[in-house]
């Protein structure tokens, strides 16, 4: 019995809304990042949702490609925040960079 797209639709906006959340309100750089890495498999998920839904392999591609760049934006953002955090303080509060305004 194949589970019904609401279902999955509904999964993929509580985890996209519990990462925007994190975002918003936490102001810790590791939680900030793991909140928007949470963000991204909540719309992978709709992507395979709805390709699985047309029934197309369109979408399941996308979501191949999309993992190749966050796996590149995990690797070059924890290269950052460990960077900020040797050169400027020992802190991972996000308010603490503000040296890095423009």
């Amino acid at each position: 019995m194949p589970i019904p797209l609401n279902y999955l639709l509904a999964t993929a906006a509580v985890l996209f809304m519990i990462g925007l959340a994190g975002v918003i309100l936490r102001r810790n750089l590791l939680i900030i990042f793991m909140s928007i890495e949470l963000m991204l498999n909540a719309t992978n998920l709709n992507l395979v949702a709805f390709s699985r839904y047309l029934g197309n392999v369109n979408g399941q591609i996308f979501v191949f490609f999309v993992l190749v760049v966050a796996a590149a934006e995990a690797a070059v953002g924890l290269a950052i925040i460990v960077a900020l955090v040797r050169h400027y303080k020992d802190s991972l509060n996000a308010d603490d960079f503000n040296l890095l305004k423009g």
